[in-house]
């Protein structure tokens, strides 16, 4: 396995200075920042796409925040650590005890540590304590077939379908076909008034600190009697011809507990495109901001996914560089239905980190099994 080390330098020399020989040891690849000093493009920007090709992050917490990137507001490690969450990469944090933490450093250490899902983390005193401890998650990690666990729903679980609430007179309607992702907590009560308030108020922060969304991108957030919605503006005008990703739309938050989050399909001019890598990334990518959102927290949860077709949606290899031309529409009514996959067993909170592309493959191959019978 390819191990990013991620840490800022001072206050830990020699933790960082021990640990490429460490992994070489174990019959790994390391790779830190030290690497790439010597290369024409920005070291943050090439250990971003070092990062990218990682197997794993390995985060250490010192005692030091580290530079901060005027165009970010955040360390390279905090970036780093952004980055990972985004891509799924899984993420060993150790955290060195006894040290005092600069105030940077400690809101950024708790950030790490309230992320629930599928993040490894525990302390350590000195450089042998470290070794050992990563020694031992480096060897845990590598014979784990799977982090996902996998529970069967002894009852139906009722879900909430957005398309259902709007029906066609949604204000999304116009934007093509449409994706929804649902993740509902197993044996929970639900929110009191109180909290569900609490969980409002923070929603667009928490939208925008997942860093799925871009900076520049407007919320907009509305409420109803059981749920709110933040809203996602779409600032992007492509030229007419231009192959368009699909992008996300809205995250709802349900006084059930339920999360849900819509999005479109990749379309061009001539209309929406089923593409089983496309949407399983899709998919994937909307369960990592679930999880990001930091509100569910423990437990299992139950995963449904949808999709609404509109009349000019054809299974296709989507290329957001050669437009098509031409198409074969899939056959439907006057007005296409939404084809659903209901859960029928619950999975750990792995699903909305790590395991989000495992679970997404399953979901997006069970979606086109209905799609095109």
């Amino acid at each position: 396995m390819k191990i990013f080390i991620s840490s800022a330098r001072k206050g830990l020399e020699k933790e960082r200075d021990s640990l490429p020989g460490l992994i070489t040891a174990l019959g790994h690849t390391p790779v830190h920042f030290e690497d790439f000093s010597a290369q024409s493009t920005p070291s943050r920007e090439a250990c971003l796409a070092a990062l990218d090709s990682a197997d794993v992050c390995l985060l250490l917490l010192g005692p030091n925040y580290g530079h901060i990137f005027p165009e970010t507001g955040q360390s390279a490690t905090h970036d780093e650590w952004i980055h990972a969450q985004v891509k799924g990469i899984p993420r060993l944090v150790f955290r060195k005890a006894g040290v005092k933490l600069e105030p940077k450093q400690h809101e950024f250490a708790q950030t790490v540590e309230a992320y629930a899902t599928g993040v490894f983390r525990t302390t350590f005193e000195d450089t042998p304590d470290l070794q050992i401890k990563i020694a031992q998650a480096l060897r845990e990690l590598g014979s784990k077939p799977s982090p996902l666990e996998f529970k069967r729903l002894t009852q139906p679980l009722a879900i909430s379908w957005t398309s259902a609430e709007n029906g066609a007179n949604s204000p999304l309607s116009d934007r093509g076909a449409l994706l929804e992702t649902h993740v509902a907590p197993v044996d929970h009560s639900g929110y009191s008034a109180r909290e569900m308030e609490s969980l409002i108020n923070s929603m667009q922060n928490r939208v925008r600190a997942t860093h799925y969304i871009q900076n520049d991108v407007a919320l907009s957030l509305s409420r109803s009697k059981d749920h709110a919605v933040v809203r996602i503006e779409d600032s992007d005008r492509p030229a007419w011809d231009k192959p368009k990703a699909g992008r996300l739309l809205e995250v709802r938050l349900y006084q059930t507990g339920q999360i849900s989050i819509r999005a479109t399909l990749p379309r061009d001019r001539i209309g929406s495109i089923l593409d089983r890598k496309a949407l399983t990334q899709q998919i994937a990518e909307m369960l990592r901001l679930t999880g990001a959102l930091g509100i569910i927290e423990q437990g299992h949860v139950a995963v449904a996914v949808g999709v609404l077709p509109e009349m000019t949606t054809s299974v296709d290899t989507f290329d957001p560089n050669h437009p098509r031309s031409s198409a074969q529409f899939m056959r439907f009514g006057q007005s296409p239905d939404m084809v659903r996959i209901e859960p029928d067993e619950s999975v750990n909170l792995t699903a909305l980190g790590v395991g989000a592309g495992e679970v997404a493959g399953n979901l997006s191959q069970a979606l086109f099994t209905q799609l095109t019978m």
